[in-house]
């Protein structure tokens, strides 16, 4: 498996000092940083949209991993692509046209994938698993930061790098929520390889130092 990467949420970060929020990233080593959007409908919470993802584009080289928990994903694919956004990744659940989202976000040159809560079986992707370029699993229910690791979603991140390795295709299997240096360990022994992580980067005495113990 190729060294996994650190994808930091930056939802995590004091909003006031966002670009320092971002450098600082950069000097700690994040290969991505990752970008929670949340329409307050799919999600009982809000976020940001696309300004916010153009904002944080103008001030990093970093690729930007955007997860959007919005209703309808599609009607909206356009504008994030043009704010910067590197990877799109969608819950099929909320898009009337999984297939259709995925074409579009691939269609406009960058990478596609697919988001499943912890309750949400991995058969709903199955038909797409040579459309994506990423699955992210979430280790809770997606909407709001700071909440607690589910150890029982990794048992489905084991079956996803399965099903993965079946395919034969390099698809990355992210994980997202509640990550640590302590969980990292059971995710990267599953098969994930790519962490996502909010407060125990952002939290953290030494970010830096957080995220090289998680990778």
């Amino acid at each position: 498996m190729n060294k996994v990467k650190i994808a930091p949420s930056i939802f995590a970060a004091d909003f006031a000092y966002m670009g320092d929020a971002v450098k600082m990233l950069e000097r700690s080593g994040a290969d991505y940083i990752h970008c929670d959007v949340m329409d307050g409908a799919f999600v009982p919470n809000m976020s940001f949209g696309p300004d916010m993802i153009a904002a944080i584009k103008r001030n990093t080289n970093l690729p930007l991993d955007v997860h959007l928990m919005i209703n309808e994903p599609e009607r909206y694919i356009d504008r994030f692509v043009k704010a910067g956004a590197d990877i799109i990744t969608f819950h099929p659940v909320a898009s009337k046209d999984t297939k259709k989202c995925l074409d579009m976000i691939h269609e406009a040159g960058i990478k596609a994938g697919v988001v499943l809560n912890p309750d949400i079986p991995l058969d709903t992707i199955k038909d797409y698993i040579n459309d994506v370029d990423m699955i992210l699993l979430m280790t809770v229910y997606a909407g709001f930061g700071g909440q607690k690791f589910i150890p029982d979603v990794l048992d489905k991140v084991r079956e996803a790098r399965a099903m993965i390795d079946a395919s034969g295709r390099d698809i990355m299997l992210e994980v997202d929520g509640g990550v640590n240096a302590e969980n990292a360990v059971l995710c990267k022994q599953a098969g994930a390889n790519v962490l996502v992580a909010g407060s125990s980067v952002f939290k953290a005495t030494d970010p830096a130092e957080a995220i090289a113990g998680m990778r």
